[in-house]
């Protein structure tokens, strides 16, 4: 019989991951008891995928706020410091801005606006036309926001961001100032000292302040990159990708991911004999179209991946193909021609017309926001996902 079902996606359940546990067993047992319980088959390229936070769980990854202030402290000391380009989120920022400020005597924040980075919003868009005001080129002090657009809570969180980080770093002991600018050398009008902290464009920014007159800059990268005290830290990024664990602590992006996707692969070809791809995920990398957040809040989608992973889709539009190239055929005339393009379609398409729509993007950005979609962000337990078919074509 001809198969009637291309990809499909499982989440599976597991156990309550906590340190120490061997997450590689638990992995391999789950998939198997798994394909055992629901009668399914393990194959060739079927990609198992594990959600970033419990490997970190299981690496027993977190840091206190005052692990941060410490760091912070160290590089800093006591001079006034500008925190730029925070993300608005009480999950991703709120504990990190507590240690930051715990380390400073006064900071200056300065948020970007309409939103943040990821595209949370301070205001409507639409406001700005309203009171002529320009983004790119107009600074606005705390007052001169408030008096153009009053108090404004989130969509979703139903919280007023800046009289909360304001807040958070004032309880802190430290003083603050609030302003407004998408501009990074605004800062250097108030501190040449300055943390930033936005996630993609971190590079960017570091440059630009260090290319006019800034003499201390920091990323949210740069700050527990190592273990301070015996805490947890991120050798790469830092402080990004963390999320809160407690009202004092973090649980960091997990560090050194790769030997854990490898002995899976390894251990599930030792029991099946097959070879399967495995990824270790966080964010999708999606864009809600209500409140307007694009979800990438991690540094990237996947940290660690098998080789089978790399790369992007090479596809063609099947549409395409049955409106121009074979427009005139029809039943099983037009299923053949397709069929037979597709066995022989090009290794790199890029450019091909018969490609167009298709959107290749990194195989590791899509499937990773397969299985944040598929697992959620709440309480569905299931931290690990199950893909068979996405390799397959029309012609399997």
């Amino acid at each position: 019989m001809e198969r009637t079902v291309g990809t499909t996606v499982r989440g599976l359940r597991g156990p309550i991951i906590n340190q120490g546990d061997d997450l590689e067993k638990i992995v391999v047992d789950v998939v198997l008891n798994s394909a055992k319980a629901e009668n399914y088959s393990i194959d060739d390229q079927d990609v198992i995928t594990i959600t970033e936070s419990i490997v970190a769980r299981s690496q027993g990854n977190y840091a206190t706020v005052d692990d941060i202030a410490a760091d912070v402290n160290a590089k800093f000391g006591d001079e006034p410091v500008g925190i730029i380009f925070p993300i608005l989120s009480r999950n991703r920022f709120s504990i990190c801005l507590r240690g930051m400020a715990r380390g400073l005597k006064k900071v200056v924040l300065m948020l970007s606006y309409p939103s943040d980075e990821v595209g949370n919003h301070l205001v409507d868009i639409d406001e700005l036309d309203e009171k002529g005001i320009n983004p790119w080129t107009d600074v606005l002090t705390e007052a001169e926001f408030r008096e153009h657009f009053g108090y404004k809570k989130h969509t979703f969180t139903g919280v007023d961001y800046i009289e909360y980080y304001k807040s958070l770093i004032e309880e802190e002991g430290a003083e603050c100032e609030v302003i407004f600018s998408n501009n990074a050398k605004t800062i250097l009008d108030y501190t040449k000292n300055v943390l930033t902290c936005d996630i993609h464009t971190r590079f960017r920014t570091k440059r630009i302040l260090e290319n006019n007159g800034a003499e201390k800059v920091y990323a949210m990268s740069d700050i527990l990159t190592a273990s301070n005290n015996g805490s947890g830290f991120n050798e790469a990024y830092g402080l990004l990708g963390s999320n809160k664990s407690t009202e004092n602590s973090i649980k960091l992006f997990p560090n050194d991911c790769q030997p854990l996707v490898e002995g899976i692969q390894a251990k599930i070809k030792e029991e099946t004999g097959k070879n399967v791809e495995v990824m270790v995920y966080g964010d999708g990398a999606f864009k809600d179209p209500v409140g307007q957040i694009w979800e990438l809040a991690d540094p990237v989608v996947s940290p660690a991946y098998t080789a089978g992973l790399e790369g992007t889709p090479n596809e063609v539009k099947l549409k395409y193909l049955a409106d121009n190239n074979f427009a005139d055929l029809r039943g099983d005339e037009l299923k053949t021609a397709i069929s037979d393009y597709i066995k022989n379609k090009d290794e790199d398409l890029v450019g091909a017309m018969e490609a167009q729509g298709t959107t290749p993007r990194r195989l590791t950005d899509l499937i990773g926001s397969l299985s944040d979609l598929t697992s959620g962000s709440g309480d569905k337990g299931t931290p690990f996902v199950y893909i068979k078919g996405y390799f397959d074509n029309y012609t399997k």
